[in-house]
């Protein structure tokens, strides 16, 4: 089974790729909105689908762009 894929998307959310359960902290899981291949998790904290994305970051002027560091060089 390929491992879950988590991307962050610049000014986004995060986009979840994979075999996934999210749940609240007693447990209880969330139903993911249907018909999407993918799972966005907002990080504006302006969604009114929170956990999930739905667009809002657009309209608050969110801001973030995190990279990864890059691979070493190889020689």
């Amino acid at each position: 089974m390929d491992p879950l894929t988590i991307r962050v998307r610049p000014d986004g959310p995060l986009v979840l790729q994979g075999p996934v359960a999210i749940v609240d902290e007693h447990g209880n899981a969330f139903v993911p909105p249907s018909g999407k291949p993918l799972i966005a998790l907002c990080r504006c904290g302006q969604s009114a689908t929170k956990p999930f994305c739905d667009g809002a970051h657009k309209r608050s002027g969110f801001h973030a762009a995190e990279l990864a560091p890059l691979p070493p060089a190889q020689s």
